[in-house]
């Protein structure tokens, strides 16, 4: 019997078949062509990725975390080539392969609405605002599967409190980069648009402000590469991957419920909480167990994706099969 490594195993075999091959195969099909115009366009143009000079970029000064798992970390090689970024392209492999166009200087970062001190921020002046440290954090996707990362960052809260939220602010919306030469996946096909972009995403503020909420500036060490969101991401490490949005350019403080890029598109099958729960299921598939990225057997889903001595208490009282 041939036993295939994980550095054998392709992308498409990671997640399980049945899995996969339901996984959005009309929005994989309506983005391909998309893809290779953009690329074939940013190539034509000698768009140079002046971000790639950063790539592999050591941070210094980074310290541990008390906050860190001791798992066992997925490997750099996991982390970086298996994504869902659906801006850099909608199968796993392809946000790895289309990072090559997504330049990350410069790049600012808005931050507006009920704050007494808004600002646009440098993204060099922003990973100035707090030490780095260094989180090993479980990831959990939605789609059943898993990984550790060692990210790097700091808590979102050193930056809400650098604009002062005033009393009406309820909610926090991120907003990612809307650049189609930049990120390919946005790029229209026949069939439409993958999302309707910018992607958005929220929390609420005292989910935002919980110590566990960080702001990623990198992982094992380096720079944050752009397949992973790059120059800057949010890490929610007790909610659904999707949560966690990518490549950031405006936070806006709000006081009513946030729209949220997946909710807008499938509400039935994405909530705005999004918090990992084994007893609600997709509708398409059981969310009671995943797949840790390189492991064989399937383990079972903790709630709050372990971490719920810590932030359990911020849904005291909420029904979670309707908040999901």
């Amino acid at each position: 019997m041939l036993i295939k490594k994980p550095d054998d195993i392709k992308s498409s075999e990671i997640t399980p078949r049945d899995l996969y091959l339901n996984r959005r195969q009309f929005i994989r099909t309506a983005s391909a062509t998309a893809l290779s115009a953009g690329a074939m366009l940013s190539g034509l143009d000698g768009f140079l990725n002046v971000g790639e000079v950063r790539a592999g970029e050591k941070l210094g000064n980074v310290k541990k975390s008390s906050y860190s798992t001791n798992e066992k970390l997925n490997s750099l090689k996991d982390i970086t080539t298996y994504n869902n970024f659906y801006e850099l392209g909608v199968d796993k492999a392809d946000p790895a392969q289309n990072a090559k166009y997504l330049t990350t200087r410069p790049w600012t970062v808005a931050v507006e609405g009920e704050v007494k001190k808004a600002k646009t921020f440098d993204i060099d002046e922003i990973m100035k605002l707090s030490p780095l440290e260094e989180r090993i954090y479980r990831l959990r996707c939605v789609e059943a599967w898993s990984m550790v990362i060692p990210w790097i960052g700091f808590p979102l809260s050193a930056l809400v409190k650098q604009v002062e939220p005033t009393g009406n602010a309820k909610f926090i919306q991120f907003v990612t980069l809307y650049d189609p030469k930049r990120m390919p996946g946005q790029q229209k096909s026949l069939f439409g648009n993958v999302l309707d972009w910018p992607y958005v995403e929220g929390l609420r503020m005292d989910e935002a402000m919980h110590p566990l909420t960080i702001l990623s500036v990198g992982l094992y060490g380096e720079v944050l590469p752009s397949q992973n969101g790059a120059p800057m991401r949010l890490v929610v490490p007790w909610k659904y991957g999707f949560k966690s949005i990518k490549s950031i350019v405006k936070l806006r403080f709000v006081e009513k419920q946030p729209a949220t890029a997946w909710n807008l598109q499938t509400p039935q099958e994405y909530g705005f909480y999004s918090n990992v729960n084994p007893e609600v299921d997709h509708p398409r598939w059981s969310q009671a167990t995943e797949r840790r990225i390189g492991e064989f057997l399937r383990r079972k889903t903790l709630m709050f994706n372990g971490y719920g001595e810590q932030v359990a208490g911020l849904y005291k009282g909420m029904d979670l099969k309707k908040f999901y």
